[in-house]
């Protein structure tokens, strides 16, 4: 219940009608103040007009008066702040450690935001306002959408700079292990970024005069050289990985970490090793290419390289295939610039200063079609209009953060669904779910 109580008194939902504290005197709420998370007050810098005088300071907010007491705030001078006492049940008069009572104002929360609310937080489905998300204006939802995409950027860019401390600040170290987790595609997402930890970009630099090497590095230390095989370009890796593993000092990964049960072919994690390995024997520095680049077809051009022979008829050691080039797909290649791409530029230029390469990012995902997977197809198919992979993205970011946390309170959607009168709900008879 004090949850609900601080989302109407936060946006101030109550009914527009005089307000009176218990002891009659008539309020004016100019600013309901700002949500405190750590100890203390509920809100600090509130605002509220008695009669014709103007108070500022903290209000605290209950569920029943007496918690108040219950909570010994009457004992701690961190609540003598206090201008303001709003609760839902007056069974107490409260008083400050000198013994001053405190104003208290009890809050009446309107009938339809209470059944909104519950409709929302109760239903068991994975977007509980989907049936009624076309109620909510297209500038609205535009908004929110620019909102959700600078929240998932900087989400990401706080992983980048998780990754840039633990590799003394090295952008080229950085983008090789996040590029490598990525050609996981998902599924094997964390092997992908396991191998790169363990494989540094260095070692591989110093073999690119071989790429025989290189693809030995990968698939060495992915574990994937440990079987008796008598191909001739299984021996060749086996043999150069043997040597490097001793040069390095390195020690391989479980083979069994990479899947491929239910994966289609094009990306099973032997064929995305084989691409991978083909665009370091390409590039040195990769990432300092990208910065250099403008338009989105540069940039899938470095990504765009067949691997070694040998894959022009296998996408697995043990598995054959017809013979044809194994380039990245396209809908392969805009995963990487969503995913790798997109927020290392953004990240760089965060960190660096630099909005240029911020605004770049953006107009690189502004140029990327849309995502095609089951979180945008819901949102697809209730009529919200996707453009571009921003959108997407933003997409994702909403169903995963507010969505699936049931963080509806907090989602400018369910905002104002909430405010409104007319929903076409079903309402449950259930008056204490909110907690």
């Amino acid at each position: 219940m004090e949850r609900l109580l601080h989302y109407v008194w936060k946006y101030k939902l109550y009914p527009s009608a005089p307000l009176v504290t218990t002891g009659g005197v008539s309020i004016e709420v100019l600013d309901p103040g700002t949500l405190n998370t750590n100890a203390g007050p509920d809100f600090f810098n509130a605002k509220v007009k008695m009669d014709d005088t103007v108070w500022a300071g903290s209000v605290e907010i209950h569920d029943k008066a007496s918690d108040w007491f219950l909570h010994k705030h009457d004992k701690d001078k961190a609540y003598d702040s206090v201008i303001l006492h709003v609760t839902a049940c007056d069974d107490a008069t409260i008083y400050r450690m000198n013994g001053e009572p405190v104003p208290q104002f009890v809050l009446s929360v309107p009938d339809n935001v209470r059944q909104n609310i519950e409709w929302l937080l109760l239903r068991d489905i994975p977007v509980p306002c989907i049936s009624c998300i076309q109620m909510i204006e297209p500038l609205h939802l535009s908004i929110w959408t620019d909102a959700l995409l600078s929240e998932r950027l900087e989400r990401k860019t706080r992983d980048i700079e998780l990754l840039l401390e633990q590799h003394n600040n090295d952008w080229n170290e950085v983008f090789y292990v996040t590029l490598t987790r990525n050609f996981g595609f998902g599924v094997n997402n964390d092997a992908f970024e396991w191998l790169a930890k363990s494989l540094p970009l260095r070692y591989i630099q110093k073999q690119r005069s071989s790429s025989s090497q290189i693809e030995a590095l990968l698939f060495g230390q992915a574990g994937m050289l440990e079987e008796d095989n008598d191909c001739h370009y299984y021996r060749l890796l086996q043999r150069e990985y043997r040597f490097l593993r001793h040069k390095f000092g390195l020690k391989p990964l479980d083979e069994s970490l990479f899947k491929s049960l239910r994966i289609r072919p094009v990306n099973f994690p032997h064929l995305k090793l084989a691409q991978l390995a083909a665009i370091w024997v390409q590039h040195d520095t990769l990432f300092s290419a990208i910065l250099d680049a403008y338009s989105t077809g540069e940039i899938k051009k470095y990504f765009r390289i067949s691997p070694s022979d040998y894959w022009r008829t296998h996408y697995h050691f043990r598995y054959a295939s017809p013979e044809k080039e194994k380039p990245m797909g396209e809908n392969a290649l805009n995963i990487l610039l969503i995913n790798t791409v997109v927020p290392m530029l953004f990240a760089y230029g965060k960190r660096n200063k630099l909005p240029e390469y911020c605004e770049r990012s953006m107009r690189l995902l502004e140029s990327i079609p849309p995502e095609r997977n089951h979180i945008v197809a819901i949102f697809t198919n209730a009529g919200m209009l996707v453009r571009n992979a921003g959108d997407t993205q933003a997409l994702i970011q909403l169903k995963r953060e507010y969505c699936e946390k049931k963080k509806c309170l907090y989602c400018r959607i369910g905002f104002r669904l909430i405010k409104r009168s007319n929903l076409p709900i079903f309402v449950p008879a259930i008056n204490s779910q909110i907690k």
